[in-house]
């Protein structure tokens, strides 16, 4: 029989896994709000600038798509400080760049510490925490993982007032010093084992590229337009990768994830209301600054502060969501999350043309009621509906797409807004591209909305 205490070094452990997660994710979004100031400072436009979020999030995807691999192969403990050691090399080298190629590259470094973080946080509640406190357990991974994204403009913008871009990353470095001590305290143990299972090379490469192709296809409408024929021909390039990659996943010989976890009709919905709930949010953290900057006219730490208010009524809802489910099952926090989803992001584009920093702030926090009522419980379920080995799987596949809905999310809206600019001012183009960006995040939580709902039934009925 299964205790249902948990031992102080899996709490201190996932705390650790937690806080280097916490650091890259709290980094991504805490550079939105300088994305003003980097691109007079550096002389970068908007559609250049934003790769700083796009890229970083594009290589945070591919490294978890090979963690259902390494998470088998290595040792928690080896993971963990091999992520750590990136992080650190990753924040030093942003934190003095001269220019936005380092800058970049910083970034990069730091994309594959939370690549690598996030999963492991995730695989060691899945593995070590007991059955009946997983929603609890899950839910409280989870504010770290929507935390970071809502606090780091406010974070970001008070530093970047008060100091310059660079102090964000100094301010990290106190939490990774942290972070190294309680890993090195706390993770220990023996690798799972691959079983004789050989690493995917190839698909990894064709991942890589169909998700680079696809963000790559959004930065050139915002480059050229949406009707131009450079956007057409990537799209279409795009399309066959995406189609030769489906192809792969059926027939290869070699998988980075077991495919078959998703002929679970319960588990795809989870998956897309995951994913869905992290493209509206990744999408907002970038959207709503920009918007009170450029069109509000406020101070970046004004911009980061409007935000504050929902990341705190998050975060307090998060792990009140996970006991929710541990004792009445996903129904209920799943259908309230998509429904305020939705109903928060028809106020975002029906009020559009009416906002202040005060009305956006109050809408935020419909939103983050809503985000952190199923983001946590979604993974959670998901969980349940696989066993074994095959957890390493479900954990991989739903932190790669967690963190490509952030990528595309990012690199959806500031096409939006960027192909705007080509035949507009600045303040039009982003208050009407705003707009369409809000509509666009409306029609992915109704499709969450709707087909939990058809899930719900099918459930009811016993189908």
């Amino acid at each position: 029989m299964q205790s249902n205490t948990v031992p102080v070094k899996t709490k201190v452990s996932i705390l650790a896994a937690g806080l280097l997660s916490f650091i890259g994710i709290l980094v991504e979004t805490s550079m939105t709000v300088t994305f003003p100031t980097l691109m007079r400072t550096m002389h970068v436009s908007l559609a250049t600038v934003q790769w700083l979020t796009t890229a970083y999030l594009l290589l945070v995807t591919i490294v978890m798509s090979s963690t259902a691999f390494v998470l088998k192969r290595f040792t928690f403990r080896r993971l963990f400080f091999f992520a750590d050691l990136m992080s650190l090399a990753g924040t030093i080298t942003a934190m003095v760049a001269p220019n936005f190629a380092l800058l970049l590259a910083g970034r990069m470094l730091q994309a594959v510490a939370t690549g690598i973080a996030t999963p492991l946080m995730f695989q060691l509640v899945f593995t070590r925490i007991p059955f009946k406190q997983i929603g609890l357990w899950t839910g409280l991974a989870s504010v770290i993982v929507s935390l970071a994204p809502a606090l780091g403009p406010t974070y970001g913008g008070i530093l970047t007032s008060l100091w310059s871009w660079r102090a964000i990353f100094i301010g990290i470095l106190p939490v990774l010093v942290a972070a190294t001590l309680l890993g090195a305290y706390g993770l220990h143990g023996a690798a799972l084992g691959t079983q004789g299972q050989q690493f995917d090379f190839g698909g990894l490469a064709l991942l890589g590229i169909t998700f680079t192709s696809l963000v790559w296809t959004l930065n050139l409408a915002g480059t050229h337009g949406w009707i131009s024929a450079n956007f057409g021909m990537s799209m279409f390039v795009a399309m066959l990768l995406v189609a030769s990659m489906t192809w792969y996943a059926r027939r290869g010989q070699r998988h980075l994830f077991d495919y078959s976890i998703l002929k679970n009709g319960v588990l795809r919905q989870r998956l897309l209301q995951y994913f869905g709930l992290q493209l509206i949010n990744i999408g907002l953290s970038f959207v709503l600054p920009l918007f009170a900057q450029d069109v509000l006219h406020a101070s970046p730490m004004s911009a980061g502060l409007m935000l504050l208010p929902g990341a705190l009524v998050g975060a307090i809802v998060a792990p009140l969501a996970g006991k929710i489910y541990d004792r009445r099952g996903a129904t209920m926090p799943l259908l309230t999350s998509a429904s305020l989803a939705a109903l928060a992001m028809l106020l975002f584009a029906t009020l559009t043309h009416h906002f202040t920093i005060g009305v956006i702030a109050a809408l935020y926090m419909v939103l983050r009621v809503g985000f952190n009522s199923g983001f946590g419980t979604a993974v959670s379920d998901a969980s349940l509906q696989v066993a074994g080995p095959q957890k390493a799987d479900q954990n991989s596949m739903f932190s790669m797409m967690q963190q490509f809905a952030g990528s595309l999310g990012t690199s959806l809206m500031s096409a939006v807004i960027a192909a705007k600019t080509l035949h507009s001012s600045t303040i039009a183009a982003t208050v009407n591209g705003s707009q369409i960006d809000f509509w666009l995040l409306f029609g992915v939580a109704v499709a969450i909305l709707g087909t939990g709902l058809w899930v719900a039934k099918k459930k009811k009925t016993g189908l």
